[in-house]
């Protein structure tokens, strides 16, 4: 891919906290990384290698120390603030009191205020459509599994017609079953919509099933191990996952990250 052609572009990124009494953790150190526009990323790295610090980078939730990220050329701080992208994180921080339409409503709610006319923005039932939800529409969070309630969280994301969906282990408090079903709805909602995505994991057969590309990190301090294409026709199906292919993908992640030093 040319770097001038990414949509997210991000260059020599290195991240450290600061732990008090004078201790310090570098959670980052020079990762360089691009997405192309429409690509579906997975960054696969063990626990506490600085994926998801990563992620709140990417949106501008938290500031590098060094290097430079652009999405769509713009800083993360300026692309949050024009919305151009949703974001989804390991729970779905539903509003208990608001059914499943009004939380899916709440980004179009807000850009109503700032934007009086959002040419682009879905409606609600087209987006409860997409998820699989449209009989659920009247349903509080309490009345749904985990697995729906993520899938309201996927569509509140896409409410508000962004470009990039920033995903940080989604599925990663579900239960195989419903995991393996969720990874299958959004391989099949990304193809509808062709958004900008990196989806943060731990889970080599997640990344394999979703990924057009697969960022390994190195566990910490974080560096980008390697970036391995995984060319597997879509749809992909639950079958898929069986295939001769998909199990030599699946082993050359699992070798990245013993390379890398890590382990999922």
């Amino acid at each position: 891919m040319n770097a001038a052609d990414a949509h997210i572009r991000m260059r020599e990124i290195s991240k450290t906290f600061a732990l008090g009494s004078g201790r310090s953790l570098r959670a980052l150190d020079g990762v360089n990384l691009d997405v192309a526009r429409g690509e579906f990323l997975c960054v696969l790295g063990p626990s506490g290698c600085g994926k998801t610090t990563l992620i709140k980078l990417i949106a501008g939730l938290l500031a590098p120390d060094s290097g430079e990220i652009s999405i769509g050329g713009r800083s993360p701080r300026d692309a949050r603030e024009g919305r151009e992208f949703g974001l989804v994180f390991q729970e779905p921080a539903l509003l208990a009191w608001r059914d499943v339409a009004a939380n899916v409503r709440l980004p179009l709610e807000i850009n109503a205020r700032n934007r009086p006319h959002p040419d682009d923005a879905p409606s609600v039932q087209s987006l409860l459509r997409l998820v699989g939800l449209e009989d659920y529409a009247d349903y509080h969070p309490h009345r749904l599994s985990g697995g729906m309630r993520q899938r309201v969280a996927i569509a509140r994301a896409l409410a508000a017609g962004a470009g990039v969906l920033l995903m940080d282990e989604p599925f990663g408090s579900l239960d195989e079953i419903t995991r393996a079903a969720m990874r299958r709805d959004l391989a099949r909602i990304w193809q509808a919509r062709k958004k900008t995505v990196v989806f943060v994991t731990h889970s080599v057969a997640e990344a394999a099933a979703l990924a057009d590309r697969v960022a390994v990190m190195s566990p910490r301090p974080g560096r980008i191990a390697d970036v391995i294409p995984i060319d597997l026709p879509r749809p992909r199906d639950e079958s898929m996952e069986w295939r001769p292919d998909f199990l030599r993908y699946s082993k050359s992640l699992y070798d990245a990250l013993r390379r890398g030093g890590g382990s999922p």
